[in-house]
Order: C-alpha cells, then sequence, then structure tokens
C-alpha cells in the first residue's frame, strides 16, 4: 500500500489490522469479518483500540468499538463509525507531550471514575495476614476467600517458613546480581534438578517472574519467518510474548482440535516454525487442554509444543505433577514445559522445563535470565519447599479435588453456567456483563465472601464471570456459606433490575 494511502482512513485501519493480526495488507478486504476472519481476540482488540485512540483524540474509540463488536463488524463497519464520527479521512498523530493528556489515559480515567462513581472499585483492597480458606481484609472482617490461588493451603505452613528462615539467615533477601556473573546460589540448582526430576524430564530453568518468564522465552526463539498458534483462551503474557517475537500470531478457538488442525493444514508449510502454545489448565474457564490431541498434532504437522502449567502444576495429576500425569503420558513428547511458581507453589517466579540442551541454550541466550537478577534465596526455597510436601502429601490432592467438585456440583444444581470447568480447582461463574459481575462481586463481600469479577478485556464483555479459586483448606461449611449467599445476593440483584429486565439476568 503506497504512502498516500496509509493517510486514509482505509489505509490506515488495515495497516493497523495488518500489523496486530499478522494478515497481509493484500488480504484484508473492507468485507472481512474482524473476529472470525481476521481472528481478532479480545487481546488484539485492546491493541487496536488504543492504536486508534492515539490517531484518533477527540473520539471515544472504546465506546465506538463496543457498539459493533457484538456483531462481528467488517472492517468496512469500523471504517464507516469512524468517517461517522470524525468526518475526515486523514488520520491525525497527535504530539501531546503532557503524559496525563495521552489519549489512551484520558480515555481509560473516563472510564474508571464513571464506573467507581456508581459501584465503587472491587480492586487492590488491602488484606492482613495469610490467604488461606479465610481472609482478614483492612476493614477487619473475616471473609470466605475464594480470590488467591493458594490451592493446597500451604501458604504460611511452618516448614515452608522455616526453610525459608534458613536460606535468608545464609544468603540474605538478594542473590544481588545475574545468576550468570555472580548471583548463583546453590538452592537454584536444588530447586531446578527438583522441577525436573517432578516432571519427569531432562533439565528446568528457574526466572524471577511467571509473566516475563512466558514472555521472555517465546519472544526470543521465534522470529519473523515462524509462525505462533495459541489457543483463543491464552494468557496475556503468551500473547505479549509473541508480539514480541515478531512472528505471526493466529488463534485457533478454545479447545477446538479441528480449528488448529485446519490452521496447520493452512499455514504449517509456509512457515519455517510453527509453535503451539496451550495453558495445561485454563485460568479463566477452568478446563484442561486436549493434551493427547495436541501431541498428534504437533508431531503429524512438524510443530513445537509449549504448555503453560501455571494453574496445572500442584493442581492436577499425581501429587500435582500437572497436564502429562493427568492424561498419564511421557513428559518428554512436550517440548517445552512452563510454570509458574506463585500459585501452588506459594513462591514467585517461573520455570521452564524439558530437554537439557534446550534448557543449557537458555541460561547463555535467554535476555530475561542473563540480563536480569536471580531468583531470591527465599523464593527458591519457598519453591523447593512446597514441591517436596507435594510428593509428600497426596491427601492434599484428595482434598482439593474434592472441595472444586462439591463447590462445581452445588453451583450446577443452583442453576449456575460454570462453563467448561471440570475437575480443576478454577470454576468461573458466568454473568455476562461486567457492571452485573462487579456488582454481584460487592454483594458477595458485604455477605463475607471474597470473589473477584473478571471483567472486559480479561474476557467478551458478554463473558464477564466472578471466578473462584479453590483450595484444599477450604471446609465444607466454607462452601455450603458461600453458595448460600451467592442465592440470596441474586435474587437481591434480581429484585433490582425488576420485572422487566429479569430475563436478562445471568441464572
Amino acid at each position: 500500500m503506497d504512502k498516500e494511502n496509509l493517510t486514509s482512513v482505509e489505509g490506515y485501519l488495515i495497516s493497523l489490522l495488518a500489523e496486530i493480526t499478522g494478515y497481509d495488507v493484500s488480504k484484508i478486504k473492507l468485507e472481512s469479518k474482524v473476529k472470525d476472519e481476521l481472528s481478532l481476540d479480545s487481546s488484539m482488540l485492546l491493541e487496536l483500540q488504543n492504536k486508534l485512540q492515539l490517531s484518533y483524540e477527540d473520539l471515544d474509540i472504546k465506546e465506538l468499538l463496543s457498539k459493533l463488536i457484538h456483531k462481528d463488524p467488517t472492517v468496512g463497519d469500523i471504517i464507516s463509525e469512524i468517517k461517522g464520527n470524525e468526518n475526515v479521512e486523514c488520520y491525525r498523530n497527535p504530539s501531546i507531550n503532557n503524559l496525563v493528556e495521552f489519549p489512551e489515559i484520558v480515555s481509560f480515567n473516563k472510564y474508571y471514575q464513571h464506573m467507581t462513581s456508581i459501584m465503587g472499585d472491587p480492586y487492590f483492597r488491602v488484606n492482613e495476614g495469610i490467604a488461606t480458606n479465610h481472609l482478614t481484609s483492612s476493614d477487619g472482617v473475616k471473609r470466605v476467600n475464594f480470590s488467591t490461588y493458594n490451592y493446597l493451603g500451604l501458604n504460611g505452613d511452618e516448614r515452608i517458613n522455616s526453610a525459608v528462615k534458613v536460606a535468608i539467615d545464609r544468603y540474605g533477601t538478594s542473590v544481588s546480581g545475574s545468576r550468570l556473573i555472580g548471583g548463583e546460589i546453590e538452592p537454584h540448582a536444588l530447586l531446578e534438578e527438583k522441577i525436573a526430576s517432578f516432571l519427569g524430564v531432562e533439565s528446568a530453568i528457574v526466572q524471577v517472574g511467571g509473566h516475563s518468564t512466558n514472555v521472555n522465552t517465546i519472544g526470543n526463539f521465534v522470529g519473523k519467518d515462524d509462525l505462533i498458534l495459541h489457543d483463543s483462551l491464552a494468557h496475556n503474557s503468551i500473547i505479549q510474548g509473541a508480539i514480541l517475537s515478531g512472528a505471526k500470531r493466529r488463534f485457533f478457538k478454545h479447545n477446538d482440535m479441528l480449528h488448529l488442525e485446519s490452521r496447520l493444514k493452512k499455514l504449517r508449510s509456509k512457515y519455517r516454525r510453527v509453535l503451539i502454545v496451550v495453558e495445561g489448565v485454563y485460568s479463566m474457564d477452568g478446563d484442561i487442554c486436549d493434551l493427547p490431541e495436541l501431541i498428534r498434532l504437533k508431531e503429524e504437522y512438524g510443530a513445537i509444543l509449549m504448555v503453560d502449567e501455571a494453574h496445572s502444576i500442584g493442581t492436577i495429576g499425581e501429587n500435582g505433577r500437572g497436564v502429562t500425569s493427568y492424561y498419564g503420558i511421557q513428559s518428554d513428547k512436550i517440548d517445552i514445559l512452563m510454570g509458574t511458581l506463585s500459585k501452588a507453589l506459594n513462591s514467585c517466579g517461573g520455570y521452564i522445563a524439558g530437554k537439557r540442551d534446550f534448557i543449557n541454550y537458555l541460561k547463555y541466550n535467554s535476555p530475561g535470565f542473563v540480563f536480569s537478577v536471580g531468583i531470591s534465596p527465599s523464593n527458591t526455597m519457598a519453591a523447593y519447599m512446597s514441591l517436596k510436601l507435594c510428593d509428600e502429601s497426596p491427601m492434599l490432592f484428595d482434598k482439593l479435588h474434592e472441595n472444586s467438585a462439591y463447590l462445581l456440583s452445588r453451583l450446577n444444581d443452583m442453576g449456575f453456567d460454570t462453563l467448561t470447568s471440570k475437575n480443576t480447582p478454577i470454576i468461573p461463574l458466568l454473568v455476562g456483563e461486567s457492571s452485573k459481575a462487579i456488582s454481584l462481586s460487592f454483594e458477595l463481600y458485604k455477605k463475607g465472601v471474597y470473589v473477584m469479577p473478571i471483567v472486559y478485556p480479561a474476557v467478551k464483555e458478554t463473558e464477564a464471570r466472578l471466578r473462584f479459586f479453590v483450595s484444599a483448606s477450604h471446609e465444607k461449611e466454607d462452601i455450603d456459606f458461600t453458595v448460600n449467599a451467592l442465592k440470596e445476593c441474586n435474587n437481591l440483584l434480581e429484585q433490582r433490575l425488576g420485572t422487566k429486565e429479569k430475563e436478562m439476568t445471568f441464572l
């Protein structure tokens, strides 16, 4: 597309969509459906929104797109909406030097002020004490806690705390350098060896952040000649890593192996490498990836398979060994196993596990590892001891699965939509609109239940929800109390909506 065309609304939008989706400009037509044909997911939509807002500062781009996106608009629909509001052909690239006047910042704060003026802010609540089955907030009230992912109830366990205190006494609170050039301590190797043996792979490498582990790994071993195929519900860290890599990116419908195979049939031959990225347990829907079929497809089409086990390590499989154990599949069938230390493992950081040669390559060539401080002594020992306790405590997993199954059955018996959640400690309760999800969360908080709303852009506006993280530390009484409170709060919200709107509630 020539320079003159790039200054038109049409040219600019098409060039943005090409940049965001990875499609060639020539393949994007005015009649192209942005979701169905161009595979625009919620994270891509947010990226498009922010970039358009920079260029059309007088428009509320969020509102403009929200009016259209429910019906899967064409490229032409968006162009018509922009032209109808702006009445110009050329986009503007304003040079604003005052940070707080950046259009995206102004737009967000207008939205934030509007939402909080109606319902308050359910986020960043200050808590006290240890996050177990109950959590005490700064108001002094103890509530049943489904807002944190202390899946095994081991956060604060004296055995973990004692090991951490010994590590701090010996090594301090920081290793004070990159592990490559002076920050290596013995517990680092102990933890990495424990992760590898726990998973049944050759080697592992630990980094200081879970999110950054995905960004750093994906972002630096595939490139512009490659393709990343990820599940439509992939975590933001996967998306950000894909963007950093410069590889082309396509999503496939959630857990839809037929859709994935159709992508592979059409696209595999066009790229040097194809990386398939999925989650073991999906953090939004609480279901499990179809690992046997993923392995078949990766082998048949010569792809690389990466599984993010942030929510499956320590929750499913034998003693929490994750998705490979859940399916009874050898771990070496997967090229890259990623996981976080901050959930069932009561620490902070992330790991990559797999073949020794690949891990050795990362230790000397992965920017986020080489140029970052090593994981702290306390976090190292907390994760190590948590894995040790997983091996020693099968009863924790029995209790976790019992609690998850009980809450899921109670919610289903009451007619709530829990999507495809099954056999995991993540149970979503579909509400359908962000404002309703926030309202329900507030009402439950007042009743003594702490469960957080998940709203757009983390999920589609029509799929706003409450997300329950179940723990082995929950008691049956906690779950019964929660279900009863949920029923009361639902009835209260129905009354507020009035008879005319009852059919639009989430029940």
